[in-house]
């Protein structure tokens, strides 16, 4: 794909963010449209953002747990930019009738590290080294592509279908928990909806931070001190609406809850 189409697709995703609204999806209009081609779509979208005021803090993992898997029918894990504007605190009011189109939760555990990362060659090790801490997360995905109807393509060029994020309040040093067996349960308007394990998400969230750094790694891109890093959902993905309160609450290392407005 040349460049200038790269170019269209990226301002097109951006200008759908801004106006909350759905655009057709990109491998329909493109069929040769490549994973690559994706990425440097979602780097022109990311590109606009930060031109627009955003700030870039961290890196998130996409489509690691075979519940998500099989919802959305994307059977790889991909990657994307978070910024300034799409982090709230625990227990805020997130606004997504007014920033999102299409919005759906996922429980997560989130890495705050303090050391840089960088690819190929990551090991697990590596990355238990280099994070200062474990949150409780709740990432509230959202597609610019038309009622979700996407393959990896699609939402790798949405930069990997960023929404917003809430962190818990609890940090917990990572070599104190069991990050492959912890468990986790969500809660939606006081009923619990699902259950997960740290294991569903590429056998570890662990295993999911190196896979991050080494796929960047071939990019020359480096996961930053000071970073937040989204691990990937252990859950299902759970459409919500303005009204609707989640709670999820993570063995060992705490909990998060968001009220959706």
């Amino acid at each position: 794909m040349n460049e200038q189409r790269i170019k269209e697709l990226g301002d097109e995703l951006f200008d759908a963010l801004r106006a909350q609204r759905m655009i057709a999806p990109l491998t329909e209009r493109e069929p040769d449209i490549t994973i690559d081609d994706a990425y440097h779509v979602s780097l022109r979208m990311v590109e606009r953002r930060v031109a627009d005021g955003e700030k870039i803090i961290g890196k998130k993992i996409g489509v690691t747990s075979k519940a998500v898997q099989n919802m959305l029918n994307v059977h790889q894990p991909d990657f994307g930019y978070l910024t300034d504007r799409m982090v709230y605190g625990n227990g805020d009011e997130m606004p997504i009738s007014e920033q999102l189109i299409q919005a759906r939760a996922e429980g997560e555990i989130a890495f705050m590290l303090k050391k840089d990362l960088s690819g190929p060659g990551v090991t697990n090790a590596d990355v238990l080294a280099a994070t200062e801490a474990v949150m409780p997360c709740f990432e509230i995905v959202d597609s610019r592509i038309r009622d979700w109807q996407i393959k990896i393509q699609d939402t790798v060029a949405d930069n990997a279908s960023c929404g917003l994020f809430v962190l818990g309040d609890n940090a917990v040093d990572p070599r104190k928990v069991d990050l492959a067996t912890v468990g986790m349960v969500v809660e939606k308007n006081g009923s619990i909806i699902s259950t997960g394990a740290g294991a569903a998400a590429l056998g570890s969230p662990v295993n999911c931070v190196a896979w991050l750094a080494n796929t960047l790694g071939r990019f020359g891109i480096s996961l930053k001190a000071g970073e937040v890093i989204l691990s990937g959902s252990l859950v299902p993905l759970e459409p919500v609406v303005p009204g609707d309160f989640m709670r999820v609450e993570i063995g060992g290392i705490g909990s998060a809850s968001v009220r959706f407005v």
